[in-house]
């Protein structure tokens, strides 16, 4: 099974400065959680809203510092995020809500012949609240 994950808002966060992309930290246990999967056999990937090769490397930086299971970081290339997690196919992909832009709906945008399982999460709330078994996300509703 493979999931991938969005980094900004959903599993990391600007502790102060949200433009210091080098000095974000885990939203709560999201390391906690995500290792959790690995270890029950998962693919865990990511996906940055970043796309200045600085900030991509910044990102990547902080998921190491923290931990952060071993995992391919996306991010858009002059596309659409739903360009990225269609090429992706992940089984599960897992967002949040965005309400500090204005919201998201990408459930409406990615193609449902994927058959992607679209995960969304309270903005800066984390993922503690999924399940454990990654089996039993898609039972989750969002």
């Amino acid at each position: 099974m493979k999931i991938l994950v969005f980094t900004e808002g959903t599993i990391i966060m600007h502790e102060s400065n949200i433009q210091d992309y080098s000095s974000y930290i885990p939203i709560k246990n999201a390391v906690k959680k995500l290792k959790l999967w690995k270890e029950k056999g998962i693919e865990i990937l990511y996906l940055t809203s970043r796309t200045k090769p600085k900030e991509i490397q910044q990102i990547k930086n902080v998921l190491k510092k923290h931990n952060f299971p071993q995992g391919k970081l996306f991010f858009r290339r002059g596309e659409e995020y739903k360009n990225v997690v269609e090429r992706i196919k992940p089984d599960v992909f897992i967002d949040d809500d965005c309400k500090s832009i204005g919201g998201n709906d990408i459930k409406k945008l990615i193609d449902p012949k994927l058959n992607i399982k679209i995960i969304i999460v309270k903005e800066f709330g984390g993922i503690n609240n999924l399940p454990d078994n990654p089996s039993e996300l898609f039972e989750v509703n969002s």
